[in-house]
């Protein structure tokens, strides 16, 4: 099978969808002539044109209200927001307009709208560019969070998230972009469900359950906690929202230990959600309580040595799990 970067494979998932259905368009800042701060939508305004390759002014909250008109009016657009970050300049309008109106009026509409936000840190844009910050919209019902760690699953789950009548966050970590995978070739429709999780890494004696850029550090723990006899199983939930609850239980039922790993913030984070759900449900099958490691509760250094610190990283992986089973 091929090897094509995150990038490429992001590419192809929106050029399949846009030959497929006409409804589908994109918009953002850079994203047309530019070809997008990451590459990500690069080559799409030369086939597709200006009327569906919208770049559009610094306008996060004018971007996702263009939006929520459009999907109201029967279209799918596809809007990108150049950081994660910038999402909180567009709350309102994500919260508490894409996320409630079809709730609010009964479900006499859809509200299909794929919103792509670059996300993570590790890569030197200082405490306004750098945050990992998912968790704010798992909070908020309404709104499907999807978060691949690689390749091919990012094309394939978004052009299941663009095909949805969901409002979906497709977060993508900007250390991942260049990284390459095998994906199928474009002959194949490769779509992934929302709501399954995959199993990078089996394993009997401990289950790390990660996402995104974390997924790799995981991995990474994975192979130095072999070295020392301990089988660590790697869980992707690769959406956060709907999450496969049923995996992951299944998964710390029969290895009976859990690691969380997320880029995010320690305090309330989706790591912290997911700890009490799995001791609410298997408090009496666990061996030792959930260990949970995330970033450091600050804003994002710029200095390289100081980021590198307020991150997780695949050590503090390793020693959570030494800690539960040795």
């Amino acid at each position: 099978m091929r090897e094509i970067p995150y990038y490429e494979a992001l590419i192809e998932a929106q050029a399949e969808e846009m030959r497929r259905d006409e409804s589908v368009f994109l918009m953002g800042e850079d994203i047309g002539l530019f070809g997008g701060t990451f590459r990500a939508t690069e080559g799409l305004m030369a086939e597709f044109g200006a009327r569906r390759v919208r770049d559009t002014p610094i306008a996060e909250a004018g971007i996702i209200g263009l939006a929520i008109g459009s999907a109201l009016a029967g279209l799918r657009p596809v809007p990108e927001l150049m950081t994660m970050n910038f999402a909180v300049v567009a709350m309102d309008q994500i919260i508490n307009h894409a996320a409630k109106l079809r709730y609010m009026f009964g479900g006499q509409f859809d509200m299909p709208i794929t919103i792509r936000a670059p996300g993570g840190g590790g890569t030197q844009k200082a405490a306004q560019h750098s945050h990992s910050i998912e968790s704010w919209f798992v909070n908020a019902p309404g709104i499907r969070v999807v978060i691949p760690s690689t390749p091919h699953d990012a094309k394939g789950l978004l052009k299941t998230s663009i095909r949805s009548d969901d409002v979906v966050l497709f977060v993508e970590h900007e250390r991942l972009y260049s990284m390459k995978g095998p994906v199928p070739e474009e002959t194949e429709d490769l779509l992934i469900p929302l709501g399954r999780a995959d199993v990078k890494r089996a394993g009997q004696d401990l289950t790390i359950v990660a996402w995104s850029m974390m997924v790799h550090e995981a991995l990474k723990a994975a192979e130095t906690l072999a070295a020392e006899g301990i089988e660590a199983e790697v869980l992707d939930p690769r959406t956060l929202d709907p999450f496969d609850w049923d995996a992951l239980l299944g998964s710390v039922s029969r290895t009976r230990r859990l690691v969380v790993a997320e880029e995010g913030w320690r305090t309330l984070g989706v790591g912290a959600e997911i700890a009490a759900r799995v001791q609410e449900a298997l408090f009496h099958e666990l061996d030792a309580p959930v260990q949970r490691v995330a970033a450091a509760d600050v804003p994002t250094p710029y200095a390289r040595n100081l980021e590198q610190q307020a991150l997780p990283h695949a050590d503090d992986i390793v020693r959570a799990a030494l800690k539960i089973c040795t």
